[in-house]
């Protein structure tokens, strides 16, 4: 029994401490789909969260997803072009719905239908598209709304949105990626649309991946990956990681 107890006992590996390069803070936003009433909500609780804390290089890094389904994409855009504009420590990563969005207003028809079914309609009403004439509208009318109605600088802005981003120990992706691929052979479609082949691979990539995409109830904290995507354009509750360190926290809506 006592070589049982000193040789069967499995060492136990202490957990790994993440951490985010030294002087500097960073803020994760999830996918907004058009709610730019919580987006104005969550950076006025970042700017205040922020103001609390010591005096560091901050970072606002927004995961994707900014457009469809909810009322007002336009203005979601327009403000995270707003504060892009106004500092290069704020950046965009580009998700599947800006990419469903680029390839419409380009003249992609079948990018063009698929995003009408995940939300486009709310996005052309919030660029000022009749509503009664986009639902008569046939799909050559559908593509031109694209074109006529979201500025050719909104478009320009979202090509040139990051896939992924890192920073420390931490990789900053939309969707996730494919496991056991290095992140510089990553495919761009992974990066913005892969699903389960990520969210239940449960062992270590490397690094710590926040991501959105894949909507749950509230912050989906593992061991490899953290995922903040709770659903804010039906649910409300639009989610911010912020990181310093090793120190990891939460702001809701």
């Amino acid at each position: 029994m006592v070589f049982k107890r000193l040789f069967g006992r499995k060492e136990e590996i202490p957990p790994r401490i993440w951490t985010v390069p030294e002087g500097q803070r960073i803020y994760a936003i999830g996918d907004i789909h058009g709610r730019l009433d919580l987006l104005d909500q969550l950076i006025l609780q970042i700017e205040q969260d922020n103001a609390s804390r010591s005096r560091v290089r901050t970072q606002i890094i927004f995961l994707g997803d900014l457009c469809d389904r909810g009322p007002n994409s336009r203005g979601v855009i327009e403000r995270v072009m707003q504060l892009a504009s106004a500092s290069s420590d704020v950046r965009l990563i580009a998700g599947n719905h800006e990419e469903l969005l680029i390839r419409a207003w380009e003249g992609d028809r079948r990018s063009a239908g698929l995003i009408n079914r995940v939300g486009g309609r709310e996005t052309l009403l919030s660029y000022g598209v009749d509503e009664v004439k986009y639902d008569e509208a046939d799909s050559d009318e559908l593509l031109d709304m694209f074109v006529t109605h979201i500025p050719e600088s909104h478009i320009a802005f979202l090509k040139a949105a990051d896939d992924w981003i890192v920073a420390g120990d931490y990789l900053f992706v939309h969707a996730g990626i494919r496991p056991g691929d290095a992140i510089e052979e990553q495919r761009t479609n992974d990066l913005r649309w892969i699903r389960r082949e990520f969210t239940d691979f449960e062992r270590d990539h490397g690094m710590m991946v926040v991501h959105g995409h894949t909507i749950t109830e509230d912050v989906e904290e593992r061991a490899n990956r953290i995922g903040i995507d709770t659903g804010a354009y039906a649910s409300g509750k639009l989610t911010a990681l912020g990181l310093q360190g090793s120190e990891r926290w939460f702001l809701q809506t």
